[in-house]
């Protein structure tokens, strides 16, 4: 699977959703039949009834996230808050309230089904400190060192780049700014025939990274104090239906991925300034540079 591939055909679908909740239908994190009374084990019961009575019923709809980051990140009046793939709106609608008038609350989306029904659910809301623009996660459309916050629901394992992603999150953060991802999460092997399904791509399921790995390359693009905290073990009920109707053997493969996939909360910071460089040679010494033990000093 290519990434431009993978990146039109998470266009389409999450485009036909949008379309699907606004016309009051649901959708089930773009796999599977879409039914009315589709309750799919990634997407469902995310938010509770306090937070869904503030806003559209299209927000809720259009939803497919796997996890609430807003309910567990720490967002304070006056704050920047980015949103990314927003989707419907309902991270970055509950973002602009607890950030307050004084504060913003941005959302990132690449399709326009999406951005033209989160601004729908915004005018509907009332809300005014909350924006919505178009464009990829894999390269944000904000300057440097301007966010707080950066949240998202269960997109960065829809990017085929996802390296980048926690770059260019790195770089639009201030010091000190706070990443906090809902993600789906592998915690050990899973069958080939899962991870070359470009529906389960789209799915949160076939992109999603190992733990380990996903850490790992948090801390790779420059945070720290990460952490992750799993929030949802999808069973063997769960892994039928989100397999069902893919064109693989369920019987032989649910078994094989019970209790391997997970909606986790991933947390990190990006340190407060720029650690000073170690190096012995006199080209790269001055400013902030240290010599590393051992290493002559120049002059």
């Amino acid at each position: 699977m290519s990434k431009s591939n993978i990146q039109e055909a998470i266009r389409e679908k999450y485009g036909q959703a949008a379309v699907r909740a606004a016309a009051g239908g649901r959708s089930c994190c773009g796999i599977g039949p879409i039914l009315e009374s589709c309750c799919d084990p990634i997407t469902s019961n995310l938010y509770d009834s306090a937070q869904t009575g503030q806003f559209p019923e299209e927000a809720l709809r259009a939803s497919l996230g796997c996890g609430n980051p807003t309910a567990v990140a720490q967002l304070n009046p006056g704050e920047v808050v980015l949103d990314l793939g927003s989707g419907g709106g309902i991270d970055v609608l509950l973002s602009a309230r607890r950030v307050g008038p004084t504060g913003m609350a941005y959302g990132l989306d690449m399709t326009d089904e999406m951005l033209a029904l989160a601004r729908e659910n915004q005018r509907k809301a009332g809300i005014e400190n909350a924006e919505f623009l178009k464009g990829e996660i894999e390269n944000i459309p904000l300057p440097d060192n301007s966010v707080d916050v950066i949240i998202s629901n269960c997109v960065v394992n829809l990017s085929a780049d996802k390296d980048r992603v926690l770059r260019e999150a790195f770089r639009a953060l201030k010091p000190g700014g706070r990443l906090a991802i809902s993600d789906v999460v592998v915690s050990g092997d899973v069958p080939d025939q899962i991870c070359k399904s470009v529906e389960l791509w789209i799915g949160c399921i076939a992109g999603a990274l190992h733990e380990d790995e996903y850490t790992a390359k948090i801390a790779h693009a420059g945070f720290e104090r990460i952490s992750l905290e799993p929030t949802r073990i999808y069973d063997i009920n769960d892994a039928r239906q989100f397999l069902a109707g893919q064109g693989l053997d369920v019987d032989a493969i649910a078994p094989r991925v019970a209790c391997k996939f997970m909606g986790a909360f991933l947390r990190a910071e990006k340190p407060r300034a720029e650690k000073p460089k170690v190096c012995c040679g006199p080209a790269c010494c001055g400013g902030t540079t240290m010599h590393a033990p051992g290493c002559a000093k120049p002059g």
